[in-house]
Parts: structure tokens; sequence; C-alpha cells
């Protein structure tokens, strides 16, 4: 077993248990995206222990059970302690900051025991959705889709983090919830993502999903964890969703609304008052997180529609603000319009824009400033969901965000190979020292290509690949070596 070591050393980070990609992990993203370029590694580092120093003390509570954890709500509704969607951040933030957090693994395991104790009635194992101060549930003992799809992400990435040979086997928890998820809260014939598991067939929210919910590189993750291909489909789904909306309801911006109807047909933006408010169908305290959801997509799998969505509302948010962030206002209309009283500063829209300005090195200048104003942004004048959803994008914009489907065998990310050009549309050079066997596989980790080659250089055709990321992986007599690259 990997547990029990304890360093103690002055200035030192301290860590009881050991892990296997302990924080800083300055994962390397896809090649032609960036990071905030006015700070060093080492301050972007420091900004997220700053920020989850304040963040731990105030949201990780375990005063329901002395093994439980869970991420306190009530800053945002006295009436509760805990949503699913907010136990889910807080597995991830866990799960990434280990190795800097002594009690890492403590307050993650704790996590996951308040989510066992407190299952969904339709799926039990699913999460219900809502505690309160009593620590009992609250408002329906039905499950959220948001937070059953982080608390599995998490698992996976504790598997990863910890191995899963120790009290709670990580891995069989996350393919329960994933099985689960794809049961209950994924269409069984369009494979859009549900609002939750308490949505059925006799139900108006049917055809209706939530973008906020579309997070595709947790969907890859779960495809290679379960190899169950109809993930692939619900991704396709997500992209097909966005890029309607972005075509026919908000062509100028860009903007994704709170909910979407019609997933049947054409989906569209929502009606007024649809499930939550008179903003369902704009750009508001749902979507504010799409950029950052789909921006992953492409920092680590090169997915070129993430790239393609998130650009086109990147672009439009800087010139809207005149390339100042200070003037990034909370909620708009699809069309780019204010919603009434959304004249103020809110991280939970700040960061996710923050995060979408990393997919083209053209916006150094926008990145550089929207994390500034980020950073700004003062912990004691937010609540719950605007502080969780900064120290989430702080983890992304630091280059600390790994992914748990590319942490497997499969990837070295050594960087001493040389190929070129990387995207490419039709061929890919490689230069080696000697004479190897090259294989190139998907991001599945699938074989789409074995072969030998000679030492020097060699071009490949790639023209019929399908577009996407690709891991090309090159064995000669004493070493192996991994990288990606991507196909345009």
């Amino acid at each position: 077993m990997r547990n029990f070591i304890l360093i103690i050393l002055a200035g030192a980070y301290i860590s009881l248990y050991s892990q296997n990609h302990p924080f800083p992990q300055h994962y390397p993203y896809m090649a032609g995206s960036i990071k905030p370029s006015n700070h060093s590694q080492t301050q972007l580092d420091n900004d997220i222990i700053s920020f989850y120093n304040s963040w731990k003390a105030t949201y990780f509570k375990n005063n329901c059970g002395a093994n439980q954890y869970y991420v306190w709500f009530g800053d945002e509704d006295p009436n509760a302690i805990c949503v699913s969607e907010g136990q889910g951040y807080g597995m991830l933030i866990a799960a990434y900051m280990a190795g800097y957090d002594a009690n890492a693994k403590i307050i993650f395991d704790g996590l996951y025991n308040f989510y066992k104790a407190h299952p969904s009635s339709i799926n039990s194992n699913l999460m219900a959705w809502q505690q309160g101060p009593m620590c009992t549930d609250i408002n329906g003992v039905d499950a959220a889709t948001d937070g059953d799809m982080d608390i599995a992400y998490a698992l996976l990435l504790a598997d990863k983090q910890w191995g899963s040979a120790g009290a709670i086997n990580y891995l069989q928890a996350a393919n329960d919830i994933i099985n689960a998820i794809m049961i209950s809260e994924v269409h069984p014939l369009e494979f859009s993502t549900m609002l939750g598991d308490w949505v059925t067939s006799g139900n108006s929210t049917y055809y209706a999903t939530r973008p906020s919910d579309f997070m595709p590189d947790h969907f890859r993750a779960f495809y290679y964890s379960t190899l169950d291909n109809n993930w692939n489909h619900v991704i396709d789904e997500c992209y097909t969703v966005i890029s309607t909306i972005q075509t026919n309801n908000s062509p100028a911006t860009g903007l994704i609304p709170d909910f979407v109807v019609n997933c049947n047909t054409t989906p569209a933006p929502a009606s007024p008052n649809f499930l939550e408010g008179p903003n369902d169908g704009d750009y508001n305290y749902n979507s504010c997180r799409v950029p950052w959801r789909l921006a992953t997509d492409f920092l680590i799998a090169g997915e070129t529609r993430s790239q393609t969505a998130v650009n086109q509302i990147n672009t439009w948010i800087e010139s809207h603000t005149s390339s100042n962030p200070a003037n990034i206002y909370s909620g708009y209309t699809l069309s780019g319009g204010n919603i009434s009283g959304n004249n103020y500063d809110d991280p939970s829209f700040i960061g996710p824009f923050a995060v979408g300005a990393m997919l083209d090195n053209t916006h150094q200048a926008w990145l550089n400033a929207t994390y500034d104003h980020l950073i700004a942004q003062n912990f004691a004048d937010n609540t719950y969901f605007g502080n969780t959803l900064k120290m989430l994008c702080l983890i992304v914009l630091s280059g600390n965000y790994w992914p748990p489907y590319a942490i497997t065998g499969l990837e070295s990310n050594s960087g001493s190979i040389n190929i070129f050009p990387n995207p490419t549309k039709d061929n890919l050079s490689i230069e080696t020292l000697q004479k190897s066997t090259i294989e190139i596989l998907n991001i599945q980790g699938q074989t789409i290509l074995q072969n030998q080659i000679q030492q020097g250089k060699t071009s490949l055709y790639i023209s019929g690949f399908a577009k996407g990321v690709y891991i090309l992986r090159l064995s000669s007599s004493d070493k192996t070596e991994v990288t990606r690259f991507v196909k345009e």
C-alpha cells in the first residue's frame, strides 16, 4: 500500500499519504494553447495555494459525522448546507490539491462517504441533490446530473492519484456511477444529458438539456474507463447542440443559454421560467460555466469542435468589453445585451472566460488581463458558487489540470520526440536517432497504425485519419517515448 508517508520540513509541502500525481503537475496542454504569461509558473502555483487555503477553511465541513466531509453551501442558501454539484467540485479540488494538502485523501474519502450517505431514491448510485442543516436530504431525494458527473470524474482522478487497493475502490465506485449516469441521466435515444434522474418520458423536460452539464473531457474519461461507446455519442450530441445554438440563436456572440429544449428536433433556447427563472434562455448562472467545461476538451484532447465553439464566445466577449475584463458583466442575452441588474463583477463569469481565452494564442494580452482581474476578486465579497468556480478555473489556468484518461501508461510526455507540424492536416514528420517501432493510437487507446521506421526523418501520410487528438508511441531497443499530435 502507498500510505503513511509523513514529511516534516520547514517550508516544504507535507503529505500524510503518497500521491502518484502530487500538486503541482504542470500538465502539457495541447499545442496552440496558452497560459497567463505575465506571471511565472511559481506565481501561478502560489496563487492557487493562497486561494485554496481560504477556500478550504470556508467550504470543507465535517460536522455530519467524523468520517464525512461536505462542501458548504450555506452562504448561498441558509436553508441548505450542501448540494451534489458542490460535492463533485470538492472532490475534484481535493484530488488536484493532493501533495500540497496533507489531508487531501482524508477529505476526499470523507466527501465520498457523505455522497454514499445521501443516495438518490431513484438510482442509489447517484447522489440526492440537496441536504439541509440537519444533514438530511431536502427538496426531493433525487439527483442532479452535473454533480454526479463530477463525482465520477473525481473518483477516476482518485484512482490515478492514490490507487484503488485501499478502503475505497475508487475505480469500481467511479464505474458504478458512470454506468448509473448513462442509465438514468443520459437520454436513451438522443444521447443528450438530461437534467437529473427524475426526468421521465412523460415529463415536459424529457427532451431538454442544460449545456453547463456538457463535460466532454469527462465523457472521454468515462468511455476509456467503461469502454461504453455510447459516451462517444454523448460527446457528439453535446457539440451538435452547441453548434446548432450558435448558428441559429447566437451567431454574433456564440453565447449558450442556461437551458436548451427540443433536443429531439432542432435544439433551441428554453423559454423564460422553463425551470428556474426568467433568464432560463439567457447566458446566465448555469451556462456561465460553458467556456470552462468545453475548453478543457481542447486543452487535453485537442478537440477542434471545442476550440471553434469557445473561440466564438471568447472573440465576442473581448470585443464587447473593449479588451477590459473589468467590463465583464454577470449574465447576457444571447444577442449580447445586458440582463437586468447584471452590471457587477462575479468570478463565476470571469473565471470561465479566462479559461476560454487559453485556446487561441492571439489572445495572450486578453488572457493576462482577465487572469489578473480574476485574482483580484475578493474572497470575502463572493459566496460558494463564485469562489468555487474561481478555484476550479485557477487549477486549469495554471496548467495543473490533468486528466485520468491520459494518465494511464499510454503517455509519458517526455517532450523529446521531434514531430512536426503539430497540428497537421496531411503529413506528419518524425525524427528519431535509431530504428524504432512507431505506434499511433486514438485518445481511447486503440491502435490505428503500427510500423517500423529507420533512423533519421520519416514522413507519415495521415490524410485519412479522422480529425482529433492522437497518441504517438515510439519504441526502440532501450526506451519508449510518447507524445501527442492533432489531426486537423
